[in-house]
């Protein structure tokens, strides 16, 4: 039996690089094609070249680079608080970086400011709402962790809601249309310029944290004996939580508040390689990616010639898988 889960698990893995290397192709590929059109009128003629090259292909990047990005947020903070519920937008950081975001809009529409500074707001609004829960959450028995966690992050997320609430009263005609695109979450803004941030970020948390993942891998054994092994716990919290909210806070930006990617994707990586951060953390990435373009795709046909926003799709997706990590979570319970 034992001999047999092993070459399981060894045929599992020998497929991880065939399907990350042909996944994101064909996905991309499909969103390209997918919408209103025939495929001979989007390849021949020019203006089906300029809805396919203008139009949807920065949006399909957008979508898989934002994927990228909320995945890759749901890895470190799962990682730093070892429960795999941690989700960016369950826990708080998606909103407090749309409450960022939405405070900076409405002072920057009378004050004239700059609107590159929405990232930085952002940033900031989530590395805020994300010390908040690690405080509050992370101050119980252990036992009683993940119950306190996801209790301060339904706290802070319906702060966030009050305070994007009154932002939105406030707010002037414009910025009120986009703080209503911010709350639902849409990828009609798609450009380069946020597609070139997007992936400047995502880049640069692969590269600091890819001689870091082994730490994350000796937290999971718990705070004690990563204290055992000289890591340093509470500078690896402070360094996830400044990397998540960078890499949520420009996604929260680009496309609004997309949730439960951050959630689904690290743990379908888990359920293929297991819990090593260094195979996790790619495979997450792509599958997120994938997912948020797949979930776009659906936006875009499912009531066409409308569309839903995305933010909608991924929670309808999300909120069962949740719910049935939570209802197995509770049956490992003592």
């Amino acid at each position: 039996m034992i001999a047999k889960m092993g070459s399981t698990t060894l045929l599992r893995r020998q497929h991880i690089l065939p399907l990350c290397l042909l996944l994101p192709p064909l996905v991309v590929l499909a969103g390209l094609l997918t919408g209103g059109g025939e495929w001979s009128w989007l390849l021949n003629s020019d203006a089906g070249q300029t809805v396919l090259w203008q139009v949807r292909f920065p949006r399909v990047v957008m979508a898989f680079l934002i994927g990228a990005a909320l995945s890759a947020g749901g890895v470190l903070i799962q990682g730093v608080v070892r429960n795999p519920l941690a989700d960016p937008g369950l826990i708080g950081v998606s909103g407090g970086a749309a409450v960022g975001a939405a405070v900076y809009l409405v002072f920057a529409s009378s004050l004239s400011l700059s609107m590159w500074g929405q990232p930085l707001a952002a940033f900031i609004g989530g590395a805020v709402a994300l010390l908040v829960v690690m405080q509050l959450g992370l101050r119980g028995a252990s036992i009683h962790a993940m119950s306190f966690l996801i209790l301060a992050g339904i706290s802070v997320n319906v702060l966030a809601s009050a305070l994007i609430g009154l932002m939105s009263y406030m707010a002037t005609d414009s910025a009120l249309r986009q703080i209503t695109f911010w709350s639902l979450g849409s990828l009609s803004g798609a450009n380069w310029r946020w597609n070139s941030a997007l992936f400047a970020a995502l880049v640069a948390a692969i590269v600091f944290w890819r001689p870091r993942l082994r730490t994350l891998d000796a937290l999971l054994l718990g705070e004690v004996e990563a204290r055992s092994m000289g890591i340093s716990v509470v500078r690896m919290q402070w360094l996830a939580v400044l990397w998540v909210a960078l890499l949520v806070g420009i996604a929260v930006c680009a496309s609004g508040v997309i949730g439960f990617v951050g959630l689904i994707s690290p743990h379908i990586a888990r359920l293929l390689t297991g819990a090593t951060h260094t195979r996790v953390l790619p495979l997450a990435i792509i599958f997120g990616g994938c997912l948020v373009v797949l979930a776009d795709m659906a936006a875009r046909t499912l009531v066409a010639p409308a569309e839903l926003p995305i933010g909608i799709v991924t929670t309808l997706l999300g909120a069962p898988v949740f719910i049935g990590l939570l209802l197995r979570e509770k049956r490992r319970m003592p």
